[in-house]
C-alpha cells in the first residue's frame, strides 16, 4: 500500500517571504520616490539682509535673494526636481500690485533663480494674489468684501505674464477662480509664452494646516477663503475641477493639501491624462517636525512614510518642504 500523503502542519501561503530582509523587501517594493520627483516651496522675502526663521516651521526660512538663489543651487545639486517660488512683499495694496511690478520680490527672486539653475532644476512661480493684497485674499474685493472673480482673471494674467517673462517655466494656479486656467493660458498665448506650463491647483481644500504659510508669507487675511477653496467634505466637486482645468489647458493638476486628501489623488490620478501633482503642505510638515522633536515619533521614518503615501496614492510630483531631506536618504 502506498503511504498517506503527509498532511500540511503550517501555512501553506506565505507572503512573508517576501518581507523577510531588507534586500527582498526593496527588489519588490511597488512604490519608489526619487529626488526628482521632489518640488522645493521655498519664500523670498523683500528688506531683508539676512534669512529669517519661520518659528511655526523649524528649519524653513523667508530667503534674501542671495541665499535664495544659494538655495536653488543645493537644490539643483541635491537632484531635485523643481523649486516653487512665493514673494513676501514689504507693502502690499487691494489689488495686489507688487504681483505683476516686474522689481517686485517673487518677480527679482525668479530672475536670479532661473539665471544661476535654470537649466538645471524647473523654475516654478507661485502665482496668486494673497501674498501682495492688504485683504490677504487670493483675488480683488467688490465693494462688498466679495472675492470678485472675473476681475481677479484680469490680475492673474498680468501676474503669469510677469512671471512668464523673469523666467519662471512652470506657473502654479493656486486661487482656485473659475476660469483661471484658460485665462492665463490665452494671456500667455498671445504674448508668445506658448511654452509656460500650467501647474493648476485644480483641487485646493480649504485646511485649518495653512496656518504656518500664512506665517511664512505674513498674510494679512481676516476670515477664510471657503467662498473659493473647496469644501473638504466634498470628493465629487473637486474631480469636476480637475476635468475642467484639463479641459481648459492645463499641462499639470495638483491637489492641495495631500495626506487628508489622498482620496482625491488617487481619483485624479486614476482619470487624469496628464500629471498629477500634490503638495505636503505647511502644517503637514510641522506636524511631523514637532512630534519628532518632542520625541513622540521618528522624523525621517514618518517623513518618508508619508511621501510613499503621496506617491502611493498616485502623484508623480510631490511639493515638500521635507525636499532636501528626504533626497538625501533616497
Amino acid at each position: 500500500m502506498s503511504t498517506p500523503a503527509a498532511q500540511p502542519s503550517g501555512p501553506v501561503l506565505r507572503p512573508r517571504r517576501l518581507r523577510q530582509s531588507p534586500a527582498i523587501r526593496r527588489l519588490v517594493a511597488e512604490t519608489r520616490l526619487h529626488p526628482a520627483e521632489l518640488v522645493l516651496p521655498v519664500f523670498v522675502r523683500e528688506g531683508i539682509t539676512e534669512p529669517v526663521a519661520i518659528s511655526a516651521m523649524p528649519g524653513v526660512v523667508q530667503h534674501t535673494v542671495e541665499s535664495l538663489v544659494a538655495e536653488a543651487q543645493r537644490a539643483a545639486e541635491a537632484g531635485l526636481g523643481g523649486i516653487m517660488l512665493f514673494g513676501v512683499p514689504e507693502q502690499k495694496d487691494a489689488t495686489g500690485s507688487g504681483a505683476d511690478d516686474p522689481q517686485g520680490i517673487l518677480n527679482v527672486g525668479l530672475r536670479a533663480v532661473a539665471d544661476a539653475v535654470g537649466d538645471r532644476l524647473v523654475v516654478m512661480a507661485d502665482l496668486c494674489l494673497d501674498e501682495f493684497t492688504d485683504h490677504g485674499h487670493c483675488g480683488v474685493l467688490t465693494a462688498d468684501g466679495r472675492v470678485d472673480n472675473d476681475a481677479t482673471l484680469e490680475r492673474y494674467a498680468a501676474m503669469g505674464l510677469a512671471q512668464a517673462r523673469a523666467g519662471a517655466e512652470v506657473l502654479g494656479l493656486s486661487g482656485m477662480m473659475d476660469g483661471q486656467v484658460a485665462y492665463v493660458r490665452d494671456a500667455l498665448d498671445a504674448e508668445g509664452f506658448t511654452d509656460t506650463v500650467i501647474l493648476a491647483y485644480s483641487a485646493k481644500y480649504t485646511s485649518g494646516l495653512y496656518g504656518p504659510f500664512r506665517e511664512a508669507v505674513q498674510s494679512s487675511l481676516q476670515g477664510d477663503r471657503a467662498t473659493y477653496q473647496q469644501d473638504p467634505a466634498n470628493a465629487t466637486e473637486s474631480l469636476r475641477e480637475l476635468e475642467l482645468d484639463i479641459a481648459e489647458g492645463a499641462d499639470i493638476v495638483m491637489v492641495k493639501p495631500a495626506g487628508p486628501h489622498l482620496d482625491i489623488v488617487a481619483a485624479a490620478a486614476a482619470m487624469s491624462p496628464i500629471p498629477v501633482a500634490a503638495y505636503q503642505i505647511s502644517g503637514e510638515y510641522a506636524q511631523i517636525v514637532a512630534a519628532a522633536d518632542n520625541g513622540w515619533i521618528d522624523r525621517e521614518r514618518v517623513m518618508m512614510e508619508s511621501l510613499i503615501g503621496i506617491r502611493r496614492a498616485g502623484a508623480q510630483i510631490i511639493l515638500t518642504y521635507f525636499a532636501f531631506d528626504a533626497a538625501a536618504l533616497l
